[in-house]
């Protein structure tokens, strides 16, 4: 959950190679222990390892980014046309709120841009309010498929790489009144134009990184924290 939570901060960013070692010196515990969470990692798709090189947090592909973009737009989308049908009056209420609460506290990044633990939790609330629309649209299956395919991880994450910032003052507000106010249809597709309005900011973010297959250790070892 460590060194999770340090990759979603942006304390590991993209790239950087993992010392077991280091890790496990800086938690002051054994080596065993960094490696079973690695590995964890490495199958939520977090971080990568190659044979006799070591492992780095994942840097993905210009594919596998527009292959999740297109993944979250399927889910959130649908659960964004369910929101519409079945959410009450006092959850949309509720998720109205969110929306200029997540406004807000965006708005106040630009002054807290070193502050990664304040990013942390602006990013944490705002992954809060894309769940709460699939949990007031009553199918299960589809909240658990947003959470268990990590979709909203991974925009995180990509988001931080891109280093994205200033969204707009009503860049969610407008995405919650859709979804209060507006048909189903029209709920989905302010969902989907959501989605996609950041994806190719975050693609050249991470052309930035110029990342290539004998690349990996050029930013060196980085510590857990």
């Amino acid at each position: 959950m460590y060194i999770r939570d340090n990759i979603l901060k942006g304390s590991l960013p993209i790239g950087v190679a993992l010392s077991r070692r280091t890790v496990a010196a800086e938690l002051q515990i054994s080596v065993p222990p960094v490696t079973e969470a690695l590995q964890r990692l490495e199958g939520e798709g977090l971080v990568e390892s190659k044979p006799r090189v070591g492992t780095r947090v994942r840097v993905p592909s210009r594919q596998e980014v527009e292959d999740r973009s297109l993944l979250r737009e399927a889910l959130e989308g649908q659960a964004a046309r369910l929101f519409a049908e079945r959410a009450t009056k006092a959850e949309k209420d509720v998720l109205n709120r969110m929306g200029r609460e997540v406004d807000r506290l965006y708005a106040a990044c630009e002054k807290a841009a070193g502050d990664r633990e304040f990013l942390f939790r602006v990013n944490t609330r705002h992954m809060e309010l894309h769940l709460r629309i699939a949990e007031c649209a009553r199918c299960p299956p589809l909240r658990d498929a947003i959470e268990k395919e990590q979709v909203l991880i991974f925009n995180w994450l990509y988001d931080i790489a891109a280093e994205r910032r200033e969204l707009g003052a009503d860049y969610h507000s407008m995405l919650t009144a859709a979804l209060t106010t507006g048909s189903p249809a029209i709920a989905q597709t302010a969902m989907r134009q959501h989605i996609r309005r950041g994806l190719s900011e975050v693609l050249a973010g991470l052309a930035r990184l110029g990342d290539t297959e004998g690349a990996w250790r050029t930013r060196g070892a980085a510590k857990a924290a």
